[in-house]
């Protein structure tokens, strides 16, 4: 039951309770203590009716020793009372003769050995409806009890009804000597006693202070104005915990509690009550007396172990009233109604005394001290300074404490001192001080200041230096008094946190060596000045440590068949060993060897002739560094050395010869009759050296064959030896020679087949059979050269002889070898052919940007042909290119326009390169002619010309010769003439005009110099008139808030004429004179007027008021010309609506179109793009405006931004419409913008922050990647990308009530657990008011903003369809915001509702931020990496039940959305042009006129038709935005590398943005096989390489295939059979791969190269028509095996595949995040394959396909065919049409068989003409792209001589052959090695 008494009384009073185990004296209390010492009262009355008649009533028991109870109750009316005694188990009474019309009064004792316990009272009501009360005595009836008629301890004591009112602070004890089970109970205590009293702001105050061993206010008198504010402060009342010290506590309320700031009232008793439970630590004597002094009158409550002394001491007489003691915790409430009965008294008597009764105490006033100064401000400490207070001061009492909160502690000076140093303070800290004077009795008021202390001084210029890959030295400078310094140090690493290391030092150090660090990694070090415990702000570096030094040098030494010794330098005293890997660079098998701190090393045990890489690894105690690689090649197996013979007999002759190595295993010899016999073959033991060939024939010669087989099983090649047996006659083997055999020269020597290298040599034999063999030698004439033998035997009579020197005479001698002795000598000249260079260099087919060059081939057979370019009449470098030695003319592209070129051809031949053959050409000038100016006034000049006839744009610039003042614009190729106006009076400018053809190349200027008119000389002034001032029209009331860039688009072409542009005028003024404010704080206006072109009359920061605008518009003049609305809103938005002109952020950007007739050029495809970008449009048509266009123009609805009248008088009729449509469409809070093919208000957050193309490349950290559609652009917004805006660009005038956040999105792999904030909106203090939150690791949604109150609200969504956000796909994510609930829909559809209260608006001050980690550190924000695709925010709660989700592949439905951007539009009336043949669709029906069409994909390959007229494609595609991630197809294989080792999987990795591109590399090692990939589709043709050197002919092939790339060409006549040309040697055709690959790969890189930058490069062929194939080429001369060479010719193809059918375009998938590479060791370049072997003489069978042959001279475009019949309908495959992953950016699917498509930028034809086809605009050359000539180059530095034939020449790009020596005696090949075979 709740008590209503109020207790009206002053009082100012403070509550000592102390516990005491003493009986307090006084009569009253004396009694109360004999019942309470044995039981206490029953508690907790309650009643309740049972019925009509029956009435119960219960209670708790009471605490003590007792019997029973004793229950005394009464009824009124009737005053009958019935006495019940009832057992102690008992504590319900139920009355059975209940009468619910009389009230029930109640009695309840406990009763123990006759003696009673004070009773609980209780009453019950009569109720009229029958409901039961329990009400206390004393209580009113209107009181309702709060708990079933429950009466409390509480409500059964006294209420003080005294009208005094008083201040009372109650001083609790909170030392560890209560305990937390105790508090609770004076928690309790200190709850019935407040009970007791009214407390309110004009009545009594309670104030309360917790003491232990410092006191603290937990409140003030005035901190708490109700009774239950005081009561619920009570409940929170915090246990404290400490000593005794009560004394200090009693000073402690004396000054803080009873001071006017806290509270206390002047003339209102004050009454202070101690409650303790122990004798205090300290004097508690003279801080009472102070008190009492100051008339405070004290109570002393104590509990247990509480000094009743000392409660005396405290305590204001009589003790009997004001002290109180009781023996425990539990029994305290038993004295609150005693205790408050006497402070109730106490505050009534005091009242009367203070307002006229006994004077009261008097209040002793004491001045304080006065001037508060503090100084010597430091981190640590200040000093504190005052003025002396007045009178004899004993002592300053300094107390001082953090503002902050935090223990007080104090200072105590003499009297005689009057500053003292505050020291041991935190730093940054602002302290409060106070200053009390203490006398002998008394103490004054504080002097109270506060101050701040500095920061702690932190170090400075921190050094990081002596840098190593394991250790950094740290240096600073020494911060002044820090007691030491800690140092931090961590790696910065991308992955997770690595552990953070600590170093401590004293205060004398400041530099120390941090060791231990990881190689190559960088670190952030960071260093703090200590203080203690306390640590100064940090400084911090950053550094990175070295990588390990690899080993350096790596060199060979005594290289031989199966040895090689290795060398290297030691890269520091650091190492620790080395490890030796090495690898046949053609296998797989590595061996590694590890070694100590050695630099040499000797590897054993090779194989011969083959290529080793070995790389050294130096190996350090912190790993191994990078090791340093070379490759060598170990020689071939030595043949055996010195075969000679002896012992000659008839039947017998010795053989001997020398060992030629070491690890030789046996020898092979073999002998044969040379007439004819068997052949005898033995094996020799490795040993041995000699060996007699026995069984042999009389007189007869041997062919003795000997070779070598090593451990390896590779066998050297031969040696032979040529021997004859005696005849059976002679005994002495070289003595059987006869004198009398004739010995014959050979015949008809002739040397042919010369070539630049070689000769043939033959003759004719004369005496075959007695010769034994033939010697020929050859020798220059000029005798630079030793001379060169070759044994050929007998049976054969010519010889290819090369290596030769070109355009050398050499002598050849052939001499025959009888057995006898030599024959006669036969000698003959010959001459190697020159070095011949090309002639007759022709130019044909010069255009504006390319030429083609045509030379005669020279007779020699070349390699290929080195051509170099340069501009000669312009700047420019030099550029090369090769091409094939079957090549003799040759396209070059990308020309300078009107420029003549220098053209260099080269013939490159296997042992250098010819003169150059120079000439040079002239590309055609594209430029216009006649250029004049008419019309010159003093602000405008107009420009004249005559057409260029290939031109499709022109550029016009106008710029003054002494300014800066220029202008720019573009006219279509029809145009011939321009007005440019807003220039300079009196001023000199230069016009120029840039003539460009469609693929973007740009003829060079022509340019007329005019200058504008001076101001005419005013005339005499006339006699002034009175004019009346101009009347500037009102604003209308629904533009008063309109704020918005207001741009008009004014007609003015012939069709308008003079009087009609007035009108247009007027209208111009009167529509913007209904504006309010004009200027940066309002709406600005821009207008202006069109024709052929746009002329900008003002801009929208032109003006400021309305005054001088107005005035503006009336001074616009009449323009005149064609009708180009598309080109003029293109112009608008351009010029206009950008930043320079001042159109603002946020605002809404609003286009009036004013025009009288139909557009003579596309106005929807702008219409179009300036509608999806945000602008909102309004169409005024009149006379003969087409209403179509109009609504093409216009915004959605039409109804609201189309007007058409029928002239224009009628303008009047929509001006009032037009003008409230245009207001309310510039109202700033949500201005409207196109949603799903209308327009609605809200706010495009996309382009707000700048993510669109062509802005988001300036934004660092943001990549464009695919959407969830081809045709979308997505944004991925990396780590680093905190994407933030001013809020008052975006929102300047805060928040709508009602909103819908709509977000198109998706979390990546690598999007962090902690939470992030995809949105949200900051003040200037950083702190959120307003954003939508994502907790990645939770899979939480939460919502936040502040409601109207200001209280920040926020609500969490999860749940199943929420964990869907956070799957890696795309959802889109809408949260309608209305006044009372926050609605969450998932793609489209509804999963939570929560109930929130009205938010409050922002403010604008702050900024707006995507992505912000919500735990951001310190004052860095940190970024979370997500995707974003679409983000808006509609003013409106029911967007999100009408959008339709369109932009989701699942939910899309083509009949509900509208077609996707950049897709093949299938609506309107425009007209695309032809795309290539698509899948066939099935009937559909007709629908209605579509637009114009963007350029439809290229369709899949279709069967070869027959041979047809090529038709011509469509023009390139602009240039792109920069910084999209485009995959180009794969170039070609790189040569094989060395296996690494197999690195270990990587984890996914984050895709990073494309870098550029990097020099070439060696190879990597081997990788870890990849998964298997889709088929890929068939790649390109590459282009050509760089032709090989002279190879042996193939098989003769089979007829090849179709060639491509134009008309057939002319066919060759078929060259004689050529003779078997020897083979290559292995090093020449390696080298000559190697070439090949590697022009091959820069070709393809080139290519790419400038797609990624988006230069312009030669558009690429879609689809060729295939050429006949050509004749066989002429076969290459035979040759000897030569030493390594230059790059040779190209091999020949293998056969190729079979195409496949193309497959059906699939759904795109989501693209997949990049695997991170293995970690392998870099292979080094693989080696070269052996020789192949010998080839056969006998023809061989069909050969592969040939590759294409060069493009034919091109023809003039066919006649075009008749139409064809209509097709059946289509079907529009939108992700078949341009997007940002088909052709332009990444894609999922494999590419690499598609070429890059530029497609064109416009498919309008210039007005009124058609341009001439350019038969080459889809050119693709197949040679390298063309490189930078370095400038020393003995090229360059060549004259130029027209059409000349040169003499040789060998220039230094000639590569160095080295020459090998072929023995006389090698001649035989067995096993693995073939000798080229000798011919007849």
């Amino acid at each position: 039951m709740q008590f209503s008494v109020r207790l009206s009384f002053f009082l100012l009073g403070f509550v000592l309770i102390a516990v005491l185990p003493h009986t307090a004296k006084g009569q009253e209390h004396q009694s109360f203590m004999g019942h309470q010492s044995l039981f206490s009262s029953p508690r907790r009355f309650r009643v309740k009716v049972l019925g009509q008649d029956k009435l119960e009533v219960s209670w708790k028991e009471p605490k003590g020793d007792f019997e029973g109870y004793k229950v005394i109750y009464t009824t009124r009316p009737g005053g009958q009372q019935k006495v019940v005694e009832l057992a102690k188990q008992e504590t319900k009474l139920v009355i059975t003769d209940f009468d619910p019309s009389k009230d029930y009064n109640f009695k309840i004792s406990a009763v123990n050995g006759g003696k009673e316990s004070k009773p609980l009272q209780g009453k019950h009501e009569a109720q009229q409806s029958g409901s039961e009360t329990a009400q206390t005595q004393g209580t009113k009836k209107s009181d309702v009890t709060r708990e079933n008629n429950e009466i409390s301890e509480a409500e059964d004591g006294f209420m003080c009804k005294t009208p005094a009112i008083a201040d009372i602070v109650i001083l609790v004890d909170g030392s560890w000597s209560i305990g937390r089970i105790n508090f609770r109970l004076v928690r309790a205590f200190l709850e019935n006693l407040v009970s007791a009293f009214s407390v309110e702001f004009d009545k009594t105050r309670i104030g309360l202070a917790q003491y232990s061993g410092d006191p603290r206010i937990e409140w003030h008198l005035n901190a708490h104005t109700t009774k239950e504010a005081v009561i619920e402060a009570v409940k929170n009342l915090p246990y404290k915990g400490g000593n005794t010290l009560t004394g200090l506590a009693l000073t402690f309320i004396l000054e803080n509690s009873f001071k006017v700031e806290s509270g206390s009232r002047p003339g209102v008793p004050k009454i202070g009550i101690l409650i303790t439970d122990g004798k205090s630590q300290d004097d508690v004597i003279p801080p009472a007396q102070s008190l009492k002094d100051a008339g405070i009158e004290l109570f002393a409550i104590g509990v247990k172990n509480a000094d009743e002394n000392e409660l005396k001491a405290i305590a204001s007489p009589p003790e009997e009233t004001h002290v109180y003691n009781v023996a425990d915790f539990s029994v305290m409430s038993d004295i609150v109604e005693g205790l408050t009965k006497t402070v109730c008294d106490r505050v009534d008597q005091l009242d009367k005394k203070l307002k006229g009764g006994e004077p009261a105490p008097p209040i002793t006033s004491i001045a304080p001290p006065r001037d508060l100064v503090t100084s010597a401000i430091t981190a640590r400490s200040f000093r504190v300074m005052w003025t002396h207070a007045p009178g004899q001061v004993e002592k300053y009492r300094v107390v001082y404490y953090p503002a902050s909160g935090g223990q007080p502690e104090e200072k105590v000076v003499m009297g005689t001192e009057n500053s003292v140093e505050l020291t041991h303070l935190n730093s940054l800290t602002e302290y409060q001080v106070a200053v009390f004077a203490v006398y002998r009795s008394s103490a004054s008021e504080a002097l109270r200041g506060s101050a701040t202390t500095l920061a702690l001084p932190r170090v400075n210029d921190l050094e990081l230096f002596d840098i190593t890959h394991s250790t950094m030295r740290v240096r600073w400078k020494i911060a002044a008094g820090a007691s030491g310094y800690m140092i931090l140090y961590a790696p910065l690493t991308e992955q997770e946190a690595a552990d953070e290391k600590e170093v401590k030092v004293g205060d004398s150090v400041n530099e120390v060596e941090l060791e231990g660090l990881t190689p190559a990694t960088e670190y952030t070090v960071t260093v703090y000045a200590m203080y203690g415990e306390e640590a100064s702000d940090p400084m911090t570096s950053q550094q990175t440590t070295l990588p390990l030094i690899p080993a350096r040098n790596l060199r060979f030494q005594d290289v031989d068949h199966s040895s090689v010794r290795i060398l290297w330098e030691s890269p520091s005293r650091l190492v620790r060993g080395y490890r030796i890997m090495y690898v046949k660079t053609s296998g797989l098998q590595t061996t590694e060897v590890d070694l100590g701190p050695v630099t040499s090393y000797l590897l054993k045990n090779l194989t011969s002739l083959t290529e080793y890489t070995v790389g050294v690894f130096a190996v350090y105690k912190e790993g191994e560094a990078a090791a340093v690689t070379e490759s060598f090649s170990t020689k071939v197996v030595p043949d055996p050395l010195d075969l000679r013979s002896s012992d000659v007999s008839s039947d017998s002759f010795r053989v001997s010869w020398q060992h030629p190595a070491s690890d030789v295993v046996m020898y092979r010899l073999i002998w044969t009759p040379t007439d004819g016999g068997d052949s005898q073959e033995v094996i020799v033991n490795g040993n041995t050296n000699t060996y007699l060939i026995k069984g042999l024939q009389p007189a007869s010669e041997y062919e003795v064959l000997l070779a070598a087989v090593y451990t390896n099983e590779i066998e050297s090649d031969e040696v032979v030896l040529l021997e004859t047996t005696d005849k059976r006659t002679t005994t002495v083997a070289t003595t059987t020679m006869t004198t009398l055999t004739p010995r014959y020269a050979v015949k008809n020597l002739r040397i042919d087949e010369e070539t630049t290298f070689s000769m043939r040599v033959s003759w004719q034999a004369v005496d075959s059979k007695n010769v034994r063999h033939y010697r020929l030698t050859y020798i220059s004439a000029k005798g630079d050269r030793a001379e060169e033998t070759r044994t050929v035997p007998s049976g054969q009579t010519s010889l290819v002889l090369q290596p030769l020197l070109s355009d050398t005479d050499y002598k050849v001698t052939v001499i025959p070898a009888y057995p006898e002795g030599d024959g006669p000598v036969s000698s003959q000249m010959g001459r190697t052919l020159p070095l011949s260079a090309p002639k007759n260099l022709r130019v044909s087919e010069e255009w504006y940007n390319r030429f083609r060059i045509s030379w005669d081939v020279p007779p020699s057979p070349t390699m290929g042909y080195r051509v170099v370019y340069q501009p000669v009449s312009a700047p420019g470098r030099a550029l090369e290119t090769f091409v094939g030695e079957d090549v003799n003319t040759m396209l070059i592209l990308n020309l300078l326009s009107g420029t003549e070129y220098s053209v260099k051809v080269i013939a490159s031949y296997t042992t250098g390169s010819s003169e150059a053959l120079a000439g040079k050409a002239k590309t055609l000038y594209l430029g216009v002619i006649n250029l004049s100016t008419y019309q010159v006034r003093m602000s405008g000049v107009c420009a004249q010309w005559v057409p260029h006839r290939h031109a499709s744009t022109y550029r016009l610039v106008i710029q003054s010769v002494t300014g800066s003042q220029m202008q720019e614009t573009k006219l279509g190729g029809g145009g011939s003439r321009h007005c440019f106006s807003n220039l300079k009076p009196n001023t000199e400018y230069k016009i120029s005009v840039y003539s460009q053809l469609q693929d973007g190349t740009e003829g060079p200027a022509v340019t007329a110099n005019v200058k504008t008119l001076p101001i005419p000389t005013p005339a005499a002034a006339k006699p002034p008139t009175t004019t009346a001032p101009p009347t500037i029209p009102p604003a209308k009331e629904v533009c008063k808030a309109a704020k918005a860039d207001l741009v008009f688009l004014v007609d003015g072409s012939w069709s308008i004429g003079d009087d009609n542009f007035l009108k247009i005028i007027r209208f111009l003024y009167s529509t913007v004179g209904a504006l309010d404010r004009i200027g940066p704080d309002g709406t600005q206006v821009a207008i202006a007027q069109f024709s052929d072109d746009a002329r900008t009359e003002f801009k929208l920061n032109s003006y400021g008021n309305k005054e001088r605008l107005l005035d503006a518009i009336n001074k616009i003049s009449y323009k005149g010309g064609n009708t180009k609305t598309g080109r003029a809103i293109q112009h608008v938005k351009e010029n206009i609506f950008i930043t320079e002109g001042g159109a603002r952020r946020g605002i809404p950007n609003v286009l009036v179109v004013l025009t009288d007739g139909r557009s003579q050029d596309d106005v929807n495809k702008v219409s179009k793009e300036i509608q999806m970008e945000g602008y909102i449009v309004f169409a005024i048509g009149f006379a003969d405006a087409d209403y179509g266009e109009l609504v093409s123009i216009a915004s959605k609805p039409s109804d609201r931004h189309v007007f058409f009248v029928d002239d224009l008088d009628a303008f009047q009729k929509i001006e009032e419409k037009l003008v409230t449509f245009v207001c309310e469409a510039a109202t700033a809070t949500c201005p409207s913008i196109p949603m799903s093919g209308s327009t609605t208000p809200g706010f495009r957050m996309m382009e707000l922050f700048g993510l669109v193309e062509n802005k988001y490349n300036s934004i660092s950290g943001v990549s464009m990647v695919p959407g969830t559609f081809n045709a979308f652009p997505c944004f991925h917004l990396h780590s680093n990308a905190l994407m933030a805006q001013p809020t008052r660009f975006i929102h300047p005038e805060g928040l709508p009530s009602d909103y819908t956040i709509t977000l198109l999105f998706r979390v990546l792999p690598d999007t962090p657990e902690e939470p992030f904030a995809i949105w949200e909106i900051l003040n200037r203090n950083n702190d959120p008011l307003t954003g939508v939150i994502l907790d990645n690791g939770g899979k939480t949604l939460t919502f936040f903003n502040n409601d109207y109150r200001g209280v920040f609200q926020t609500v969490t969504f999860e749940g199943p369809e929420i964990k869907k956000l956070f799957f890696g796909s795309f959802h889109k994510l809408h949260i309608a915001i209305s006044k009372t609930s926050a609605k969450v829909f998932i793609d489209c559809k509804m999963v939570a509702e929560k109930f929130i209260n009205a938010a409050g608006n922002i403010t604008t001050d702050g900024v707006e931020v995507l992505g912000r980690m919500v735990r951001s550190r310190e004052n860095k924000d940190n970024s979370a990496p997500f995707q974003l695709q679409n983000f808006d925010i509609i003013c409106s709660t029911s967007w999100a039940n009408r959008d339709k989700c369109c932009e989701l592949p699942s939910l899309r439905k083509e009949v509900d959305c509208p077609a996707l951007p950049k897709a093949c539009t299938c609506t309107q009336d425009s007209k695309g042009p032809p795309g290539p043949p698509g899948v066939p669709g099935g009937p559909g029906i007709r629908g209605a006129r579509g637009d114009r069409g963007e350029p439809g994909p290229v369709g899949p390959a279709g069967p070869v038709g027959d041979t047809g007229v090529p038709g011509p494609q469509g023009p390139p595609g602009p240039q792109g935005p920069s910084g999209r991630s485009i995959i180009g197809p794969p170039g070609s294989p790189g040569e094989r590398g060395q296996k690494g080792e197999a690195g270990q999987q990587g984890q996914q990795g984050v895709p990073g943005r494309p870098g550029p591109v990097g020099r070439e590399g060696p190879p990597g090692p081997r990788g870890l096989p990849g998964k298997d990939g889709p088929q890929g589709r068939q790649g390109p043709p590459g282009t050509m390489g760089t032709p090989g050197a002279p190879g042996s002919p193939g098989n003769t092939g089979a007829q090849g295939k179709q060639g491509t790339l134009g008309p057939p060409g002319p066919s060759g006549t078929k060259g004689e059979k050529g003779e078997r040309g020897d083979l290559q040697s292995a090093t020449s055709v390696q080298a000559i791969a190697r070439q090949v690959c590697e022009q091959l790969i820069q070709s393809h890189m080139s290519r790419y190269n400038s797609i990624l930058n988006q230069a312009p490069s030669p558009p690429v062929s879609i689809r060729t028509v295939p050429g006949p194939p050509g004749e066989p080429g002429r076969e290459g001369p035979p040759g000897p095996q030569g030493e390594q060479g230059p790059p040779g010719r190209p091999g020949f193809p293998g056969q190729n595949g079979q195409n496949g059918n193309p497959g059906e375009r699939g759904q795109p998938g989501e693209r997949g995040e990049k695997g991170s590479s293995g970690v392998g060791v870099q292979g080094p370049r693989g080696p070269p394959g052996p020789p192949g072997p010998q080839g056969q003489g006998r023809p061989g069978s069909q050969g592969p396909t040939g590759r294409p042959g060069n493009p034919g001279t091109s023809g003039r475009p066919g006649v075009p065919g008749p139409v064809g019949p209509p097709g059946p309908p289509g079907y529009c495959d939108q992700n078949s049409c341009l997007g940002y992953n088909v052709g332009e950016g990444e894609d999922v699917t494999d590419i690499r068989g598609i070429p890059p498509v530029q497609l064109p930028s416009s498919v309008f034809q210039n007005y009124g003409e058609v341009e001439e086809d350019d038969p080459y605009r889809y050119y693709q050359p197949n040679y390298p792209a063309p490189q930078p000539v370095s400038p020393d180059d003995p090229a360059l530095a060549l004259d130029d001589v027209e059409l000349r034939s040169p003499d040789v020449y060998r220039n230094t790009r000639s590569i160095k052959v080295e020459e090998e020596q072929v023995g006389s005696k090698r001649r035989i090949k067995r096993g693995v090695k073939n000798l080229p075979k000798l011919t007849n």
